[in-house]
């Protein structure tokens, strides 16, 4: 199972960016588990500056864009 983690602090970028990933993951047909880290601590202890970022079990993907479906599908897909 996938951990996918959306790093923001829910503004609507934060909220693409979810919907996009939990889209891709669904068309891929992974399991995975979604997470939203709100707190601006955790956030950056992930070495992330600017959000919303996208880190999938624990490593950063994508900071501060929202991908399209077939990229976010290809950063899903990685092992």
């Amino acid at each position: 199972m996938k951990k996918i983690q959306i790093l923001g602090t829910g503004c609507p970028k934060c909220k693409k960016l979810a919907a996009t990933a939990e889209t891709a993951a669904k068309e891929l047909g992974i399991s995975y588990k979604m997470e939203k880290v709100t707190d601006i601590t955790k956030i950056v202890q992930f070495g992330v500056m600017m959000t919303p970022a996208l880190a999938v079990d624990g490593e950063v993907k994508l900071v501060g864009k929202i991908p399209g479906i077939e990229e976010m599908k290809k950063i899903l897909a990685e092992k």
